[in-house]
């Protein structure tokens, strides 16, 4: 059998069934090609798959992971139904090229292309990590070794050195970026109150600040107290007098843990250089990471005569400039005592009755 063939200078009535029958290809072709954009266009606009469970499905993408590794993780969770068709659209779309690795929550009923969206815009599930007001470096290290979304290990910075704030993380970030944030943002809060700071305050560096602001926080947990009891320290070292600063002697014995219990007559006799009830001046580091309130209080502390302060039963203090008027306070704090009901808990926050109670220059 011999076979056809379109020869087109030879013989032309060929030529044109031949030119008839690739046309009628090409517009086939077309129709196919034109059925399956459509098609395409109305699967990546419709509505997804409905979450297994609440409104939206958690998915993690790994670091590194490629198109065919995100659509099957993708269609594995439940969110896109075809992972061929999740390959197809982002290479058509160009996101292919831009997908970024994280945790995602995406919508119950999300479509192809808000999936696709948010992947490619990197608009990953931010978690939160707070840290109080006051806890030492080795404890705000301890809370971020404890978070599960958080990788990598990281030394303790110098006491003093971190801002205690809310910060946002996202699953997978080095714990030490988080570190080192922490250190920037009080960098730039210090730079910025040690730049307003008040004229002719007893301590020259940014740094002895930092540690007078870390006695301020440990001393009270009133946030409207702290420009007062900054105060009383910077009248104190003004005139030469010891601090007398529970919380640094508690440094001193254990780092800062809570003691459980009152300071004995021995501790506060024992020297150290934490010991503020021997020693003038300043310890040698800060005894935490105070907060901005703190920080602010001891560089812009209010003009008063305050040399003492004792518990007032109320959880705040009351403050006295006279060493007869700190006694009054003191023995109203012992009737409080005294009358508080057996088992209840004494305050936990404040200077305690004993220290300030002897004057000292």
């Amino acid at each position: 059998m011999t076979r056809r063939k379109c020869t087109f200078l030879r013989e032309p009535p060929q030529r044109r069934g031949c030119l008839a029958g690739l046309a009628s290809a090409a517009a086939t072709l077309a129709v196919i090609v034109l059925v399956a954009a459509v098609a395409l266009a109305v699967i990546y606009k419709a509505p997804g798959p409905k979450a297994a469970h609440g409104a939206e499905t958690a998915v993690i993408l790994r670091r590194g992971a490629g198109v065919a590794e995100i659509g099957a993780a993708l269609e594995s969770a439940g969110t896109v139904r075809s992972a061929p068709l999740f390959m197809a659209a982002a290479q058509l779309t160009g996101a292919a090229r831009s997908l970024k690795a994280g945790e995602y929550a995406i919508p119950s009923r999300a479509s192809l292309a808000q999936v696709l969206d948010k992947i490619r815009r990197g608009d990953v599930v931010h978690h939160r990590v707070t840290i109080p007001e006051g806890l030492t470096s080795e404890q705000v290290v301890e809370i971020l070794d404890a978070n599960p979304v958080l990788t990598g290990q990281v030394p303790t910075p110098p006491e003093g050195s971190l801002l205690p704030e809310t910060y946002d993380v996202v699953r997978g970030e080095d714990r030490a970026a988080v570190l080192q944030r922490m250190m920037d943002a009080r960098d730039k809060l210090i730079g910025q109150l040690w730049a307003r700071r008040k004229a002719g305050l007893p301590f020259e560096t940014p740094g002895q600040a930092v540690t007078l602001a870390s006695i301020v926080e440990k001393e009270t947990a009133v946030g409207a107290e702290r420009p007062e009891v900054a105060s009383v320290y910077v009248n104190r070292l003004r005139q030469g007098m010891r601090l007398e600063a529970d919380p640094t002697l508690i440094y001193g014995l254990n780092g800062g843990k809570p003691l459980g219990r009152g300071l004995r007559k021995s501790e506060l006799a024992a020297p150290g250089p934490y010991n503020t009830y021997l020693n003038t001046g300043l310890p040698p580091t800060p005894i935490g990471n105070p907060g901005r309130a703190s920080l602010a209080a001891v560089l812009d502390p209010p003009d008063t005569d305050y040399l003492f302060f004792v518990a007032d039963g109320s959880g705040g203090h009351a403050f006295s400039a006279s060493y007869e008027e700190h006694l009054k306070n003191v023995a109203r704090w012992r009737r409080i005592e005294r009358e508080r009901p057996a088992g209840a808990p004494a305050p936990t926050t404040g200077t305690a009755p004993a220290a300030l109670d002897q004057p000292q220059t």
